[in-house]
């Protein structure tokens, strides 16, 4: 599985193995246009053989959607047909924080962080959607 943290800038990365055991964070993508990020991200998957995908959708504290959950939705719906593979949304509210405490807490330097907390966001993202679909 593949998990992407969209953001505005960059998007986070994350993959699983085959037996969804381990998660590992990737290099994050540079994000700029839609054709772009789909070649990316197809090329991604063609490497690490991914057989789906996991966006994180950005809600509110509260749960509710707003523009930027809309654009995850509308995102994961064109991954799912130009991919031609099963696109799943995980709830991504405080991964971003929680993967940056987890970074400083290793003892990384705020730059490392900086540069890692996307694709680390992501793998949170991933481990998540892991745990709560074996339930």
């Amino acid at each position: 599985m593949l998990a992407l943290d969209l953001g505005a800038r960059r998007v986070g990365v994350a993959v699983s193995d085959e037996l969804r055991l381990t998660v590992r964070p990737l290099q994050t993508i540079n994000r700029s246009n839609w054709k772009r990020l789909l070649v990316d991200v197809a090329a991604l998957c063609e490497s690490f053989d991914v057989h789906s995908i996991v966006i994180g959708l950005p809600l509110r504290l509260d749960g509710s959607e707003g523009d930027a959950a809309s654009a995850a939705r509308r995102i994961a719906r064109n991954f799912g047909r130009s991919l031609r593979l099963p696109v799943a949304l995980q709830d991504e509210r405080l991964t971003s924080h929680a993967a940056e405490e987890s970074l400083r807490a290793a003892g990384l330097a705020p730059k490392e962080v900086a540069q890692r907390v996307d694709s680390e966001a992501a793998a949170l993202i991933l481990r998540d959607f892991i745990s709560k679909s074996g339930d």
